[in-house]
């Protein structure tokens, strides 16, 4: 190792590899950094994909949550929703699509006044 490209390398080895991969990559970043610092890159990269898995999981629940609050409004104002529609609004992953579901399923009658492009 030599430059900052092989860090990157090693990096993904950890990220994406197997066991093996780790433990080479380990000893490499071992023989390169010395014990106390390689042990300091591993807990910064560790705490960085902890927070990376932190804020994917936000993201999941607000749009869980969201998907939820959709279907809800709508059994209560009484519009059928089938179980393809249904999969479609829990499935959805995109807030800006689901803050719009769910402002339309506010007033809706119908399923399509959700789901359909009303600027047209």
């Amino acid at each position: 190792m030599s430059g900052p490209h092989d860090l990157f390398l090693v990096r993904y080895l950890l990220l994406v590899g197997n066991k093996a991969s780790h433990t080479a990559a380990r000893r490499e970043l071992h023989s390169v950094l010395g014990q106390q610092r390689t042990e300091e890159v591993m807990r910064g990269w560790g705490e960085e994909l902890i927070e990376q898995g932190r804020q994917q999981g936000l993201a999941q629940g607000v749009s869980r949550g969201r998907a939820e609050d959709i279907l809800r409004i709508l059994a209560k104002r009484r519009v059928y929703v089938h179980e393809e529609a249904r999969q479609r609004i829990l499935n959805c992953t995109d807030v800006d699509t689901l803050d719009l579901w769910f402002d339309r399923s506010l007033s809706a009658t119908s399923l399509s006044a959700v789901f359909d492009d009303l600027s047209q």
